[in-house]
């Protein structure tokens, strides 16, 4: 087998890996920021659920959480829940990233100054027109670095959904490599794998230059 079909072969299973990504980033980030703003109301119940379920999800393995949502669902509920691979992923990639996400925008909100609170007030803002317009881009602006870092983790954490059986760069790649005994499909693996985290840095970075001309 010639190194370029190893490399097209390996290339093959991005499909998945685009699919869990793009899906999974394009859900969590609103939910993050809704969220984020649900954590900062004055709700003392809202607020203790949304910290028990970042706790639950920021505190246990990603991997573990796959186990639980495809292997376990069935058990617990005698096969009346019973999720396909691809659900199963997305659910629980969408679920663990939005955990983090709130966190992230959390954190940033509640760092903004308070007297700006007090001058939507004296505009007449309303609740709602104060969130879109002062705090959410203020809180978004200053969160694109730490965003930044959980796209390109995210694009890592990709590769275990192959521990349910979801073909993915690591997977083909550790079935070539054990097919014919050698280990150049791990170099092509992270060569993939590096191309990606460098697509997505240069996007975010492009983000913060214009984030800071603008400011």
């Amino acid at each position: 087998m010639s190194e370029l079909s190893i490399f097209i072969q390996i290339l093959s299973s991005l499909p998945n890996v685009i699919i869990v990504y793009t899906v999974t980033a394009v859900i969590s980030l609103p939910l993050g920021i809704i969220g984020a703003l649900a954590y900062t109301g004055n709700s003392v119940i809202i607020k203790k659920s949304i910290s028990f379920y970042t706790w639950i999800f920021r505190g246990t393995p990603l991997i573990l959480q796959l186990f639980f949502i495809y292997y376990g669902l069935p058990t617990l509920t005698n096969n009346a829940v019973v999720l396909d691979r691809m659900p199963a992923a997305l659910i629980t990639f969408i679920i663990n990233y939005t955990a983090y996400l709130i966190e992230i925008i959390r954190s940033e909100l509640e760092s903004i100054d308070k007297g700006q609170d007090e001058a939507a007030k004296v505009l007449g803002y309303s609740y709602f027109k104060k969130i879109w317009y002062i705090l959410l881009p203020q809180a978004i602006r200053r969160v694109l670095p730490s965003l930044g870092n959980e796209a390109i983790t995210l694009v890592k954490d990709t590769a275990l959904i192959y521990i349910i059986s979801l073909t993915e760069i690591l997977k083909t790649t550790k079935e070539i490599a054990s097919r014919y005994s050698i280990i150049t499909p791990y170099f092509y693996a992270g060569l993939i794998y590096l191309g990606l985290s460098f697509l997505i840095d240069r996007i975010f970075k492009n983000m913060e230059k214009r984030n800071k001309v603008r400011v």
